[in-house]
């Protein structure tokens, strides 16, 4: 620590209460924003529903394809996924409709609710990031402040990578092969009917659980910066890791092969990326230690 930093934290310090005040300062900040935010996304809550409810429409629409093509259960994957980012019309003939239900009288309100706090913290994050790392600033020193601050950009960006991820393939995939298991046979039939809760609070889950999997880098990094562990540590402990990425995606999606080794593979390539961020970042200290010791000398 040099002299700099010293005076930093010096000029830095105060007593409790003016922490306390400033905490609750930054709390109102927060709650502000999050009502706010909640306000906006309830307004639009029916226009959030219909994109949400896109991939269903997209694989409903495939399926109906293939089942007019003789019962066919199989179909092309990519072009699920071109369907589902717009990138390709519903095909031909295809029935694009669907029908959720609710089976309450004020499913459709509470579930509007849900959406819209969903939505509110994704808004607010930047405002809620920022009011958490202006109250811990001052406790940090200045080299410290330079390596938080990027994380503050990259952990909504790896959060919206995820939810891309979960809205444009696993959710079609998924609403597919659920679609899939319907049986019409010798005057017996089993039909999906989706109660519009339940498919909502399926996608909110998995888009929160892949966008907090995601955050494997930053919080490896972090814990890199702060020395607890090491890229040497991570190398050899792979096979635990691996072991550890399986069970999460077996435990935060849905009960088929499919889904988990879509959530497992980008888990498994995040952490390779984090053994390198955290190798990085033992190189830029022996560098500086190495600067420091010269200097020193």
């Amino acid at each position: 620590m040099t002299a700099r930093d010293e005076a930093e934290i010096e000029a830095s310090r105060a007593p409790l209460m003016d922490h306390l005040i400033e905490l609750r300062g930054r709390l109102i900040v927060c709650v502000i924003a999050f009502i706010l935010c909640f306000f906006v996304c309830f307004f639009f809550a029916a226009q959030i529903q219909i994109f949400l409810i896109k991939p269903f429409q997209a694989a409903a629409a495939l399926h109906a394809v293939a089942q007019a093509e003789g019962g066919h259960s199989g179909g092309n994957p990519f072009e699920l996924i071109a369907i589902t980012s717009g990138l390709r019309p519903f095909p031909a003939g295809s029935q694009s409709a669907v029908a959720l239900i609710a089976t309450a009288p004020l499913e459709q309100l509470f579930t509007k609710m849900k959406i819209a706090g969903f939505g509110a913290i994704v808004l607010a994050f930047p405002v809620l990031a920022w009011q958490l790392y202006r109250f811990v600033a001052p406790g940090l020193y200045r080299n410290e402040k330079g390596a938080f601050l990027p994380f503050l950009f990259a952990a909504p960006f790896l959060f919206m990578l995820g939810g891309a991820l979960v809205y444009f393939v696993m959710l079609p995939f998924v609403m597919w092969f659920s679609l899939s298991q319907q049986i019409s046979a010798d005057g017996i039939s089993v039909e999906l009917m989706t109660k519009i809760s339940e498919y909502l609070s399926l996608v909110t889950s998995l888009m929160l659980a892949f966008g907090l999997c995601f955050q494997l880098p930053i919080v490896t990094t972090l814990l890199g910066i702060a020395g607890l562990i090491s890229s040497k540590m991570m190398s050899e402990g792979r096979r635990y890791a691996i072991v550890a990425i399986v069970v999460v995606a077996a435990v935060v999606t849905p009960p088929d092969p499919l889904s988990q080794i879509m959530l497992a593979v980008p888990l498994v390539l995040l952490y390779e990326v984090s053994i390198w961020c955290v190798r990085l970042i033992e190189l830029r200290k022996k560098k500086a230690d190495d600067i420091e010791g010269l200097a020193g000398a």
